[in-house]
């Protein structure tokens, strides 16, 4: 399966992304741009779910840098989503869910994973994105190191192996995206030309007639099934020629304003799994 990019060109851009530019006057500019403002993630979870993707996401640690472009994510919301970690209330562990948008939250499961969400919406509504993959584009070696994995597509596959290739814990649960060392590039997206998919999330016993996971189609390091569906009926929301057409309106209800535009984005994540 082909990469998003070619190999040669990869490979020159993980290059570039790893340090900084010397510009005119001395200054020095950060290859990989300037973090995204609040107000991009100040949005509806399933909309900031579809613009993360292609996104470069980094990480700027003690042991270095590790930067990858989001091929899968998961939209979360709260008190009317089963789903989501915000269900039932704030607690110790998904505080951070419920504060401001554009900061990190990253929770521990399965006594060995953590995984990172980025929280969205206004403060108190406990949204959130999940990132659940990424093709690393810079720190390879490091990234290596922390996965013991050779092969680049499996590298950031799941939202576990997502935090541990970019050296994440609890400790880091809170961090403000907009200022690092944990940011979201404001680079324009790096999508190769595949169109985004949308399905179930996985890993959930409910909510499963939603199709708020996303993800690149066709691209080698997005987790789990590929299958995608054109509307809610397909995923079993509702059956026949009447179900098509419920499904149609249940869709516009579940996926509000997914193409804003562009004026009105400039004005302007769970169960998490």
């Amino acid at each position: 399966m082909r990469s998003s990019w070619s190999r040669c060109a990869a490979s020159a851009w993980a290059k570039r992304a790893q340090g900084t530019d010397v510009v005119a006057g001395g200054r020095r500019r950060d290859p990989l741009g300037r973090p995204l403002g609040r107000s991009f993630y100040a949005r509806r979870s399933v909309v900031v779910a579809r613009a993360v993707l292609g996104r470069v996401l980094v990480h700027d640690s003690p042991q270095g840098r590790v930067a990858g472009v989001i091929v899968e994510t998961e939209a979360y919301r709260g008190a009317d989503d089963a789903a989501s970690h915000g269900c039932r209330g704030r607690t110790a562990r998904n505080a951070a869910m419920f504060g401001p948008p554009g900061h990190a939250y990253v929770y521990f499961t399965y006594g060995m994973h953590h995984c990172l969400n980025l929280v969205a919406e206004r403060a108190g509504t406990a949204a959130a994105v999940l990132v659940r993959a990424l093709e690393p584009v810079a720190g390879l070696e490091l990234v290596r190191r922390r996965r013991r994995v050779e092969a680049r597509e499996r590298l950031a596959r799941g939202p576990g192996n997502v935090a541990r290739a970019l050296g994440l814990t609890r400790a880091h649960d809170g961090l403000d995206l907009t200022a690092g060392p944990l940011w979201l590039s404001g680079r324009r997206a790096r999508r190769g030309g595949r169109r985004t998919a949308c399905g179930p999330r996985v890993g959930i016993r409910v909510g499963l007639e939603l199709p708020w996971r996303f993800w690149l189609a066709g691209h080698p390091c997005v987790s789990g099934t590929q299958r995608a569906v054109a509307h809610p009926a397909e995923a079993g929301v509702a059956h026949g020629a009447a179900g098509r057409a419920a499904g149609s309106r249940r869709r516009a209800q579940l996926l509000p304003n997914l193409a804003e535009p562009e004026a009105r984005r400039k004005g302007s994540a769970g169960g998490c799994g």
